[in-house]
């Protein structure tokens, strides 16, 4: 993974420093709170609802062990022992004190880490897909274009107070893991007729009060022209972006005020005078920052393992977890893993400091002492031998990090919602929570397949609700909490929106809610379909009449 150099580590050490003066002078009463809010969301530090929240950047999603250790040790000294990683591959913090933020951020910095652009209204963390180098149906490894994004965009002066904050995904792959359609930039990598590495650019994608899947600006833009193109977009929406209005300031608004073939004609104009510029980005640039993610020293194994398949065969319990916990790796005898954060009756994307330690371990012993970020909220390592996969297995099952759910019902992308989160409508964990001791059984979550259920606290949609097979999303109704239920929403290649199936229900009602449009979906389907072909095949209507009938059962 990339390592800071010289100037990568003044930059983070000089913006500590200057960090902490602002801090001192802010509990000096030197600054007031106006002067100091946008110093505090520079560096990723938010007021929530019962203490300040830190938001620690995770580049791509990916982190080294020893910075893993280094977040376990913060989560300890600093907050209450646990992080929740984020649906953009962050570390949040929920209990730090704001006086010792400077603190926490200086020992970041010694282990190439920082908060910078995680909040306010710039750039914010580029996002990937979780198997990026490793995944078989890979055509371009996005990591080292993502690296180079990240440099370009931090502390890029004339994007430092865009209309509203600004997200962008990278993929390189045949099936989209990273949701390049939902972002307000999505660049998807491939091969072109000449096997030159080409970029599809998607703009004006994204959640909130308005979603909207974004449009295809450009079919084919070569690869050195990456960081001028996105100027050019991100111009554009500087220049033309609402900011009158918080709600319609994204990106998505304009493009689609605009329709996509005028903005598109405006950001060509813009980018006429970018094209070749100094930030296009030159072949040795490029091979300067891919040394960073090189093939690791893969043994030589062969395709199966004896020991693994025995295991297989002799104990059930790790092959159930095999089953839903391992994917495929384009180097034989190698697989990925994937760390569920999303154990039966815990908040969703949380780890304690003593599992963030296990993970760093298993990372160092048998992952090259790397590991990833999921969007889905899980941790992965993405390079563990077939021979060692039943020592994970034990070692992570021990400390509560092997729940069998990996994509299935109970593996809920969730937001920290109204126990935290100051602009929430509505809380999420404790729905998360009911909704998993609703579904306890494995066998039961095995024979419904995979489905993706999604919770978010408010409209801001942290949680991606609108994607989610089914999406719960907290409302405000009469100074009460109630949640709306969408389904049919999705992310890949073949992404789409949900729709909601009626009006809102109480929090007491949501497993019920849920198991409703299982029984449906377990009458309905054929042999070969999951939720979400069933949903699509048969639309919101039957959905809709069970959940609302009375005292109805299904046959």
């Amino acid at each position: 993974m990339y390592k800071y150099d010289e100037i990568d580590q003044r930059l983070v050490d000089e913006r500590v420093a200057q960090y902490r003066d602002q801090t001192r002078r802010y509990l000096a009463g030197e600054l007031s709170e106006e002067e100091f809010r946008p110093l505090r969301l520079q560096n990723g530090l938010y007021i929530q609802r019962h203490a300040p929240m830190l938001r620690i950047a995770v580049p791509y999603g990916m982190l080294s062990s020893k910075q893993l250790h280094k977040l376990a040790d913060i989560t300890h000294k600093y907050d209450r022992n646990y992080g929740h990683f984020s649906t953009r591959q962050n570390l949040q913090l929920n209990w730090p004190k704001l006086e010792e933020i400077p603190d926490i951020l200086a020992e970041l910095a010694t282990v190439e880490m920082h908060a910078i652009q995680t909040s306010g209204n710039c750039i914010r963390n580029i996002t990937t897909d979780q198997f990026a180098g490793v995944a078989p149906d890979e055509v371009v490894d996005p990591r080292a274009m993502a690296e180079v994004m990240r440099q370009w965009s931090t502390f890029h002066p004339e994007f430092a107070l865009l209309p509203r904050k600004f997200k962008i995904a990278v993929s390189g792959t045949k099936e989209d893991r990273a949701v390049v359609q939902m972002h307000d930039v999505g660049m998807e990598f491939y091969l072109d007729g000449n096997k030159k590495v080409a970029i599809k650019v998607w703009v004006g994608g994204g959640l909130g009060r308005t979603p909207i899947l974004g449009a295809v600006i450009r079919e084919h833009l070569e690869w050195q022209h990456a960081l001028t193109y996105c100027e050019a977009i991100i111009r554009v929406y500087n220049l033309h972006g609402r900011r009158d209005n918080s709600y319609k300031a994204r990106i998505k608004i304009l493009v689609k005020a605009l329709g996509i073939d005028e903005f598109r004609s405006q950001v060509e104009a813009e980018w006429a005078h970018l094209k070749d510029a100094p930030n296009t980005i030159t072949e040795a640039e490029l091979a300067r920052v891919a040394k960073h993610f090189e093939a690791m020293p893969y043994a030589a194994l062969p395709a199966h393992d004896a020991s693994f398949d025995a295991a297989i065969a002799s104990n059930p319990a790790f092959a159930n977890w095999a089953k839903r916990s391992l994917h495929a790796h384009k180097t034989a005898g190698y697989r990925a893993v994937t760390l569920s954060l999303k154990p039966h009756g815990k908040a969703p994307g949380d780890a304690t400091s003593e599992q963030m330690h296990v993970v760093a371990d298993l990372a160092e012993q048998y992952s090259f002492g790397e590991l990833r970020v999921s969007h889905e909220q899980n941790l992965i390592l993405a390079d563990v031998k077939l021979s060692d996969l039943f020592a994970v297995w034990e070692k992570a099952r021990a400390n509560g990090l092997a729940t069998p759910n990996i994509g299935l019902l109970t593996d809920i992308i969730c937001c920290p919602g109204g126990d935290f989160c100051s602009l929430a409508n509505a809380k999420s964990i404790p729905i998360a929570e009911a909704i998993q001791m609703q579904f306890d059984n494995l066998d039961y979550l095995h024979d419904i397949g995979d489905i993706e259920l999604n919770i978010s606290g408010c409209m801001n949609a942290c949680g991606h609700h609108h994607i989610g097979h089914i999406g719960i999303l907290g409302v405000d109704k009469d100074g009460s909490e109630w949640y709306q239920v969408s389904i049919g929403g999705s992310q890949g290649n073949n992404a789409s929106i949900g729709s909601v199936i009626g009006p809102s229900f109480s929090a007491e009602e949501m497993p019920a809610v849920v198991q409703k449009l299982i029984d449906v979906y377990i009458k309905e389907r054929t042999p070969e379909e999951l939720f979400i072909d069933t949903a699509r095949r048969l639309g919101v209507a039957p959905f809709k009449a069970y959940v609302y009938a009375k005292d109805e059962v299904v046959a």
